[in-house]
């Protein structure tokens, strides 16, 4: 009883642990690795979100020091001076909206040219490499970068787009624009009053990170093992973890639809603040969508090894298939010789192998994906088509001979 009761509580504490694990994980290899960060946040430069609300903001930060209306009454007032009559020089003012309009024009053409050329993709991923403490800023509260936070606020600094603009106005000709001064212009991307306490728990599992994914599948492995019908145990703890993930990546949807319907007026662009939040929690949801395919993988195969009617009758299947492939083989007088013997005496430990090597390359496989995972799954469904093919081999060459596949004991 006391052992059923270990096995149920670590099981499900294994389920509940499995998301969390995901999260340090990514705050721990994805979000403070500069290497993953950098290619995180790279798309960003080429967000059209994230670049119209660049170029609005750099606009807006050289446009009061590009008037028209100014230029064109200082020009006219200096006319005067030099004995203008006072109606030519009130036409010479009246052509002030019309150059502060082909002013905003011309800042507005060079901001966008700026902000999306290349070179501006090429600053940006260099100076986040070079300050990649700022999202361990904004995760942690120390450092500074390209993207900043303050009180809850994640802002992008454009001072330099604006002085590359300011360098291109006068080099068009637009003299004025070389007494605009030197700014640290910025718009903000995020904002959340609870960044702080995000910030605390981002530290927490940036500690823990590199023993918890560890710790949480030796519970696993623990409350499998005390089960009675581990079989039944290793498909129940697979599908709990997969469902916990599925509930914590809905969550993350549901959280995004809250966030930007609830954006505050520091944030002036909501296209900009949903790009900006799904590209920082792009590989956490990648990760949890992994980890929901693989407990439905892992689920799938305890299943299938198992006394069921289906599963029974597809390894059957299996087997028929093979022994027909075996003969015609052996028709052809193609054999394996001495392989399919020994794979046939060893096929069962020869199965558990594949399975503790497929998991290994698993485990060590950098941010794994769906992909990975379906990959793996059908790599190791060639392995045992291979041992099978092998098996039956030898069972055709020597009929007489018992089959040690499957040995006493074993459940099937």
């Amino acid at each position: 009883m006391a052992r059923s009761v270990a096995s149920a509580v670590l099981i499900v504490l294994t389920c509940i642990l499995v998301p969390l694990a995901l999260l340090a994980t990514w705050v721990h290899d994805i979000a403070l690795d500069t290497d993953r960060y950098v290619s995180t946040v790279a798309p960003l430069a080429t967000d059209p979100a994230v670049q119209d609300a660049a170029i609005h903001r750099v606009s807006e930060a050289v446009d009061p020091h590009v008037n028209g209306v100014q230029a064109a009454g200082d020009l006219a007032s200096w006319l005067r001076s030099q004995g203008l009559p006072p109606r030519a020089a009130d036409a010479v003012r009246g052509l002030g909206p019309q150059l502060d309009s082909a002013a905003d024009q011309a800042v507005t053409k060079i901001a966008t040219r700026v902000v999306k050329s290349d070179a501006f993709a090429t600053v940006w991923r260099t100076a986040n490499r070079a300050a990649h403490n700022a999202v361990v800023h904004a995760l942690t509260g120390e450092g500074r970068g390209a993207v900043g936070v303050s009180d809850g606020t994640v802002t992008l600094d454009v001072g330099t787009a604006v002085e590359r603009v300011k360098k291109e106005l006068v080099d068009a000709g637009l003299k004025p624009a070389d007494r605009i001064p030197q700014v640290n212009k910025e718009f903000v991307l995020f904002h959340s009053d609870q960044l702080a306490k995000y910030r605390k728990a981002a530290h927490l599992l940036d500690i823990v990170g590199n023993w918890f994914p560890v710790l949480v599948v030796v519970l696993g492995a623990a409350g499998v093992l005390l089960a009675h019908r581990r079989r039944r145990a290793l498909a129940r703890t697979a599908l709990g973890a997969a469902f916990a993930c599925l509930v914590v990546a809905v969550a993350l949807v549901v959280a995004r639809r809250y966030y930007l319907d609830h954006l505050p007026p520091q944030v002036q662009s909501r296209s900009a603040a949903a790009a900006v939040f799904d590209t920082l929690v792009r590989f956490l949801r990648v990760s949890l969508r992994t980890a929901v395919v693989l407990g439905v993988v892992i689920a799938l195969g305890a299943y299938f090894v198992g006394p069921g009617r289906l599963p029974v009758a597809i390894r059957g299947a299996s087997d028929h298939t093979a022994d027909s492939a075996a003969r015609w083989a052996a028709a052809h007088h193609i054999g394996t010789g001495g392989a399919g013997t020994w794979t046939l005496a060893y096929r069962r430990w020869l199965t558990l192998g594949a399975l503790l090597v497929i998991a290994v390359v698993f485990a060590l496989w950098n941010h794994p994906t769906v992909l990975t995972v379906l990959l793996l799954a059908l790599v190791l469904l060639g392995v045992l088509a291979l041992l099978a093919l092998l098996a039956a081999t030898a069972r055709v060459q020597a009929p007489a001979a018992p089959d040690r596949t499957r040995p006493p004991g074993d459940e099937r």
